[in-house]
């Protein structure tokens, strides 16, 4: 699978995973939401994802 489409997934898994515990479990998990979206934001202006420099590590492959 493709880097991109690794780290997209993920981000989306944990904003729908942090929107639920939000609803049900506690208001405060909606900050998990948040932070996703200012690293996407961030992400989008600097061109860094720590994300990609951690499956990196793992030697997942920017192309195939």
């Amino acid at each position: 699978m493709k880097m991109k489409r690794i780290i997209r997934g993920f981000a989306g898994a944990v904003v729908l995973i942090s929107l639920a515990l939000g609803y049900y479990v506690n208001d405060l998990w909606f900050l998990l939401t948040a932070f996703v979206g200012l690293n996407l934001f961030q992400s989008s202006i600097t061109k860094w994802c720590l994300l990609e420099d951690i499956l990196e590590k793992l030697g997942v492959a920017k192309k195939q």
